[in-house]
């Protein structure tokens, strides 16, 4: 197990150290920050002296290298409209993204164990049918335009609830809704696939005919045995909410770290851009590492 987590542990570092270098040349494609940070009068040396303050006066592969010294020295810069640490007003924004993406995967995951378990429990009923297309149409819908229509119809037309930002219940109906509808799509669909097999094995023919109840049968017995495939979808769908939570957070208002980017990306605040890249590029690597660790608490034969 050690020598299996330290080798995902060197995978996972190269892989952020090759995410960092991209991200550092392509951030340095948007401009130069002194055209937003200086006034629009302001003299060649007014903006000679921005960028000597701001390290931008060296070469791009120079700048790089002063980088790469600065990240071994855990000095990850100072934000350009902040004037404070970039890392710090990274950290800031991280756990609203985090707490949005563990209410949607949460609720969609045990909604979704519940309908699909329901639904392989009676193949070809009505309430398999509805919920096949539900789940369907779920995992097909854009987040973006789901969003969209949520502001127009629920916050412009029927005034129900807010159209950005945090602070009460009501704030979050919209956002993890709309987060919440492509992992139920795909968990349903998971869910009532792998239970069918499960429901077919013999030791399930087994129970039937001890005269088990159907209810126990399928959370008791053959649900257990479905969860290693639920398990790696929702692990994969929850790293997508950490990472891709940037469009509904940016619809919304949601002040995480998916808009922080956005909004960094907007102003050439650069050190922000890259903090905010690391940070939740080792948040994906340590949620990668627990959900691999999990397959051994569901499966004992399981061993790495």
């Amino acid at each position: 197990m050690i020598t299996y987590l330290g080798r995902r542990a060197f995978h996972s570092i190269l892989s952020v150290i090759g995410l960092l270098t991209l991200v550092f040349f392509l951030t340095r494609l948007t401009g130069d920050p002194s055209a937003l940070y200086l006034p629009l009068d302001s003299t060649a040396e007014a903006r000679a002296a921005f960028a000597r303050l701001n390290g931008l006066d060296q070469p791009i592969y120079w700048q790089f290298l002063d980088y790469l010294r600065d990240l071994l020295q855990l000095d990850f810069g100072e934000s350009l409209r902040q004037n404070r640490s970039a890392m710090q007003v990274a950290l800031e924004a991280f756990p609203e993204t985090l707490k949005l993406a563990a209410v949607a995967i949460t609720l969609s995951t045990a909604l979704a164990i519940l309908v699909g378990s329901l639904a392989a429990a009676r193949p070809g009923s009505m309430f398999d049918r509805v919920a096949s297309f539900v789940s369907l149409a779920g995992a097909s819908a854009p987040d973006f335009w789901v969003a969209i229509v949520g502001i127009l119809v629920f916050a412009v037309g029927l005034g129900l609830l807010p159209t950005s930002g945090t602070g009460t219940w009501a704030h979050w109906i919209m956002p993890v809704f709309v987060l919440m509808l492509r992992p139920f799509g795909l968990l349903v669909q998971v869910v009532r696939g792998t239970m069918l097999s499960a429901l077919a094995s013999p030791y399930i023919k087994t129970a039937r005919a001890k005269g088990l109840p159907l209810q126990k049968i399928i959370f008791g017995h053959a649900l257990r045995n479905s969860l290693l495939p639920v398990v790696t979808v929702a692990g994969d769908l929850a790293t997508s909410l950490v990472n891709g939570a940037v469009v509904v957070e940016s619809i919304f208002g949601w002040p995480g770290i998916g808009k922080l980017m956005i909004d960094s990306i907007i102003q050439r605040d650069f050190a922000v851009v890259q903090s905010t890249i690391l940070v939740t590029a080792t948040a994906i690597f340590i949620l990668n590492i627990a959900i691999d660790l999990l397959y051994a608490v569901l499966d004992p034969r399981i061993r790495y």
